[in-house]
């Protein structure tokens, strides 16, 4: 049997623990920082050193010289010869464009913006109202709606961010009996365009405010499915359109509170005909000590839309007030689960 000592996983002791757990926001800052000059994009041809994308970059050659060294020992980056840096894997990861969305979300969710709101986490915590009311005196959305190029970065960054979510869902659930879904809150139609790829006789209308469909356009142009997906302007707090077989609601009920949560569910279920199913992707929190990504993303909710992730028995509660029953709930092979619900 292998000694941790041998293999060299020696864990570290409490104390240790707890401050690499204090100081992880250098690491988020330094990638953070790295994003925003297009550090990885300057270093896609071949070897620099920090003095040659100082210029481009609109850096210190000295200080972006040490950034750079700290990359490659995290192992963005690999230090060749005459102080040159190469990308790593890891770092290709990180270049405008790259698979997963990489730089996009880091731009987002490390952004100055989110990091303005994390700094009033004990304000959260003492008041239960979000940093966004503290920092901003506005709502995350009312922000995105505002600030054109977060909300860009914002929209990407949930592509990214949710991996490889939408083809989890299309394989766990059936909807092959379903003639037209309605993706309310569908943003760019990430997951609206993986369904229908994966059922071609399905038509699907994505729901979502001017703001955020901008984007959606090229998406589905570009998935090849403009004929079979129409793109709807509307509140969904005001109203949902009708005519859906299934309404999709993916990461949207996590980002309100309950009373706002109430009035999508219930215009929801308006507009629902007999038959129609309520689709609700979210991470399902699971009990007790559980490690679960969702348990973390629950705070983020708190400090940033006001919004929080449940239980599957706190779903049912939210579910029977507005009128629906929680008929069953799908694992899917990511940190997302399938909640389907039709009208009482």
């Amino acid at each position: 049997m292998k000694t941790e000592a041998a293999t060299g996983t020696a864990v570290l002791p409490p104390h240790a623990q707890l401050i690499q757990m204090a100081t992880a926001y250098w690491v988020s800052r330094m990638v953070y920082a790295a994003a925003r000059i297009g550090l990885a994009d300057h270093l896609a041809d071949g070897p620099k050193s920090a003095a040659e994308v100082a210029g481009p970059t609109g850096t210190h050659a000295s200080a972006l010289h040490r950034l750079m060294r700290a990359l490659a020992s995290l192992g963005l980056l690999s230090e060749v010869a005459n102080d040159r840096f190469v990308l790593a894997p890891l770092g290709e990861a990180l270049r405008s464009g790259a698979p997963g969305s990489a730089r996009a979300t880091t731009l987002a969710l490390a952004g100055d913006w989110w990091w303005r709101g994390w700094s009033q986490f004990v304000y959260c915590l003492e008041t239960g109202k979000t940093a966004m009311e503290k920092e901003f005196g506005t709502t995350v959305f009312e922000y995105l709606a505002q600030n054109p190029e977060e909300a860009s970065y914002f929209n990407e960054a949930m592509i990214g961010f949710h991996g490889d979510e939408p083809v989890a869902v299309a394989s766990a659930y059936d909807f092959s009996g379903c003639e037209t879904i309605v993706d309310v809150g569908g943003g760019t139609g990430n997951l609206l365009a993986a369904v229908l790829e994966r059922h071609p006789q399905t038509r699907g209308i994505l729901v979502d405010l001017q703001h955020v469909t901008r984007q959606a356009r090229a998406l589905i142009e570009s998935r090849g499915l403009a004929e079979r997906l129409t793109i709807e302007v509307v509140n969904f707090f005001e109203r949902v359109p009708a005519g859906g077989d299934a309404y999709l609601l993916s990461h949207v009920i996590h980002d309100w509170n309950e009373d706002e949560c109430l009035t999508i569910l219930r215009n929801c279920r308006k507009t629902m005909k007999p038959g129609s199913r309520l689709l609700i992707v979210e991470m399902v929190l699971p009990s007790g000590n559980t490690p679960h990504p969702g348990k973390l993303l629950d705070l983020a909710m708190l400090v940033m839309p006001g919004g929080q992730e449940r239980t599957e028995d706190e779903y049912r509660v939210l579910l029977n007030k507005a009128g629906l029953c929680l008929t069953r709930v799908m694992p899917t092979q990511s940190a997302v689960s399938v909640m389907e619900a039709v009208c009482e």
